[in-house]
Formats: structure tokens, sequence, C-alpha cells
């Protein structure tokens, strides 16, 4: 039997989107599906001219405007997650440790009014010394901050769309479980734009390499070098486990998993990916629950996660670093177990709520760093000292 994550999540999304992925992605069968399939290519076609008439409006002069100091861009070609946020805080700590002032500029989406979003306090525990700011008018939400502080390179956090401002390195990531978005353009796949816009890349970078199969990963990375431009670097990249890190503060090493029987809950665009890893560090997993990207959870869901989670035998509910900012404040004194006695049993002889922890990722290069590094420290000014900082 095949027990492989994709086909153990339980899919807790609710109405339009998860029929939609089910449609696009063909695991909707049937004549009713079939037909929504036809419905939304005619739209994608739609897209696609939306996406032609823009790429003739940013060859107009002063269409594309330019920042007081060089841009780095991290974007990819499909919705839901590849990656990006773990790239940008690869980036923004190799610029800090280089003796650089980065800038990570994003555009807040899913922000509440007043507020920042789950992938900027994500950032914030990843890189707290390196100053975020998010605007929908990035060249704005720049000269603004370079106004006033030293500004080395501005860090774009998904800004391979946002042609409307130049940059200097263009860096698309791919997912190698999922690189092109079930091969067609929005809403009929997953695609914000063809693999042809690769052209525009400057390096391309294969994101959980590890977790894919080796034959599968060379596809891929032939696939990109014949989208992009002759020459343009094609590296790869993993998300390896740093650790876990408990709701009650508490930190454990990502072996700690070894043996365990663990659930899982996500809202990223790549919900396998994370049971994938679960299971490679050796954890057994007995539930995946997977919401829609971006989802607002409320202490309800969480409820009903760790009571899903308990049934089924877990001593952890394990999450991931994005979700788990958004789980924090949710989370009561006292909700997540001890990670040494989550399984112990109570005065009633009923198992205790599973411990609350995120499996905190970081990204590494595993080909090309140099590369990468070079690219990215070429475009930012000799380092000041002392007080020319």
């Amino acid at each position: 039997m095949d027990t492989s994550p994709s086909n153990r999540v339980s899919d807790v999304r609710r109405g339009a989107p998860a029929r939609w992925l089910g449609i696009v992605s063909g695991e909707a069968r049937g004549l009713g599906p079939t037909l929504a399939r036809a419905g939304l290519a005619l739209l994608a076609g739609g897209y696609r001219a939306g996406l032609a008439a823009d790429d003739l409006r940013r060859r107009l002069p002063g269409a594309v405007r330019r920042a007081p100091c060089p841009v780095v861009s991290v974007g990819n070609l499909t919705v839901g997650g590849t990656g990006k946020t773990p790239m940008v805080a690869y980036l923004a700590n190799l610029v800090v440790g280089e003796g650089y002032c980065p800038l990570i500029v994003s555009r807040g989406y899913g922000a509440e009014a007043g507020a920042v979003n789950e992938e900027a306090r994500e950032l914030a525990d990843r890189c707290p010394d390196v100053p975020h700011v998010q605007d929908p008018d990035r060249l704005r939400a720049i000269r603004a901050h370079a106004a006033t502080h030293p500004c080395d390179v501005a860090i774009l956090d998904d800004g391979f769309q946002h042609r409307r401002l130049a940059r200097d390195l263009d860096i698309v990531l791919l997912d190698a479980l999922r690189p092109f978005g079930y091969g067609h353009l929005l809403p009929r796949g997953l695609l914000r734009e063809p693999p042809s816009a690769l052209r525009r890349a400057d390096v391309v970078v294969v994101t959980r390499a590890d977790l894919a199969d080796p034959a599968a990963l060379a596809r891929v990375k032939e696939s990109a070098a014949r989208y992009a431009a002759p020459g343009t670097p094609v590296l790869t990249a993993a998300h390896r486990p740093a650790g876990l890190v408990f709701a009650d503060g508490s930190r454990e090493p990502a072996e700690w998993l070894a043996g365990r029987s663990v659930a899982a809950a996500c809202a990223i665009g790549n919900p396998g990916a994370l049971g994938r890893t679960l299971e490679r560090l050796g954890a057994r997993l007995v539930r995946l629950a997977a919401f829609r990207d971006h989802h607002a959870y409320t202490a309800e869901d969480l409820s009903r996660l760790s009571d899903a989670a308990r049934e089924a035998g877990a001593v952890a509910l394990v999450t991931t670093g994005k979700d788990f900012v958004k789980w924090r404040p949710l989370l009561g004194q006292g909700s997540g177990q001890a990670p040494g006695t989550a399984r112990a049993a109570g005065a009633d002889g009923e198992a205790r709520a599973p411990a609350v922890a995120a499996l905190e990722v970081t990204l590494h290069l595993t080909d090309g760093e140099d590369t990468l590094r070079r690219r990215v420290l070429g475009l930012v000014a000799p380092p000041r000292r002392g007080g020319d900082r």
C-alpha cells in the first residue's frame, strides 16, 4: 500500500480553493471536473493575453524604475510555496555576515491593516537584525528606508512578477517536487507565468532537491536550463531541518522525531513536502492536515487539530515556522506539553494533548553556493567601518 504523505493528507481546506486544486491537479475525475478543466483552459487563455499586454507595457520608456541601491529579487513561477522565505533569510544573513546593510522588502500579502503577515514574522525570527518593510509600492519603500538608513542592497521577497522595479539580480526558485504548476497557467494550473519567463532569470535555484528522486531532479534541472537564457546557472538547494521549537519554549534536535508518532498540519503551497521531511527524519507520520495557503487560523482550528492528533496516537503536533508564528498567539498557557512527557498518561488514564512544535528549517545550497555568493556580494559596495556605518 502506498503510504506517501500525499496519499495520507487530510485536506481540511474549505470550499472553492480545495475543489479548484483537485481539478487543476487532475486528481478530480469524471465529467464535471473534465468540463471544468476545459473552461479553466479558456480563462487561462485570457490570462496569457493579459501577461502579453503587461510585457509590452514594461517595454515602454519609463515603465521600469530604478531604486537608489542594488536590488536582488527572489521569486518563482508558481503560486504556492517554493522556499522563498528561507532563501530571503539566507541572502539577508549572508549580506549581514559580510558587513553590509540589507533591507528586505515585500508586498505584505495577507496582512491585516496595521500588521505584518506571517512571512514577515518568520523573517524577524530568522534574521532579527535585518529591517523589513512591507509595501505594495516597493520602490517607495526602498526610497523611504534608504533616505534615513544605510542600505547596501534591497532583497525583494516574491519579486519576480514585480517588473516595474528594476533589479540587478533575479533569482527564481523552482520546487523540485512541483516545478511547473501542473503545466498550465492560472487558473487552469498554478503557473503565474509560462516557463519561458525563466529567460528573465539571472539564477535559477531548484529547491527541496533532497526530497526529489535523482532522476526526477535531473529532469527538472534540464527543463530549467532549456527554458532559461543560455549560460544561466541552475543551482540546487535543500531545506535542512535545524531542530524543533516547542510551544513551551523548549527545544530539541530534529533527531528527537526518530521513531515517534507525530501529526502535522500546515497552510503552505506544498504540504506534502512537510510530510516527506518528517518521514525522512524517522518520524511515524500518522496524520497530515493541509489548509489553504495563508490560512487565518482560529483557536478552534488548533483545538480540532490537537484532538485529531491525540486520537491518532501522536506525541507531537508539528507545523512549519511560517505557520507557527500564527499559532503562538492562539496557544494558551501550557498548551504545549514538555517534549519528554507529551504522551504521559493523565490522572484519568487518558493521553495528554500532544506537544505543539515547529520544525525549524534552513536553506542550504547543495550545488553552486559559491556562484550565488559571488553574484550577490558583487553587487554591494565595500563594507563601511565603525562610525561610517
